[in-house]
């Protein structure tokens, strides 16, 4: 039987939702990646949030986001976009790839942030990592995370992670994910409920709908 859900003290975590990720014209397709199967996670990230904001959960969205000058872009990450053909910084039509302030940086309007919905922009994978976002939580009395966006495999995975570390409860919406690699969007989920849940839960958007309404 699935734990209920506080509105009081959860909080919905969509991360990197960006042009640069799901606009044909962006990073991610710059370095070949199918920007359509990252579409994928709008219907399910739409749902959530609207039933998000119909029960008062709290809700912040993250932008993968570097600084102009590069200096906080970690170098082996630098290293690997220049694999891919796609380096981080370097100019596209959207802007230069994931820098902070460029249009590509920015939240698809298909889920944009609504008014006093935070924005925090992180230099690496993780939503913890050189943000504000764990004092936010906890100045909140924030205990569950519902986790959604993409890529299931890296982002999400990583912010995951660094919560359960940080004592947090995780719910990850596999209908809310997405990633360019089926493969391994089904092998991080996958992985979440190892050992009976060592990661936390994985749901739906239809159960998260349900929980949240009981409330």
């Amino acid at each position: 039987m699935t734990a209920s859900l506080d509105p009081a003290r959860t909080a919905l975590v969509v991360i990197d939702m960006q042009r640069d990720f799901l606009d044909e014209r962006g990073y991610a397709a710059q370095a070949g990646l199918e920007v359509g199967r990252l579409r994928e996670a709008i219907p399910g990230v739409q749902r959530l949030l609207a039933c998000a904001r119909a029960a008062g959960v709290w809700i912040v969205h993250t932008r993968e986001a570097n600084a102009p000058d590069l200096s906080d872009v970690p170098p082996a990450f630098l290293a690997a976009t220049h694999r891919s053909g796609a380096p981080v910084g370097s100019p596209g039509p959207l802007g230069r790839f994931l820098i902070r302030g460029e249009y590509g940086a920015g939240i698809v309007d298909d889920v944009a942030p609504a008014d006093r919905e935070p924005v925090i922009d992180k230099p690496g994978f993780s939503a913890f990592e050189g943000t504000p976002l764990d004092a936010m939580l906890r100045a909140k009395g924030i205990q569950t995370l519902v986790l959604c966006g993409i890529t299931t495999e890296v982002c999400v995975s990583s912010t995951l992670r660094t919560a359960v570390d940080r004592g947090f409860r995780c719910v990850t919406v596999r209908d809310a994910c997405a990633s360019a690699y089926p493969d391994l969007h089904d092998a991080a989920l996958r992985m979440i409920e190892v050992e009976g849940g060592v990661f936390g839960e994985v749901a739906d958007t239809a159960d998260i709908e349900r929980r949240l309404s009981r409330t």
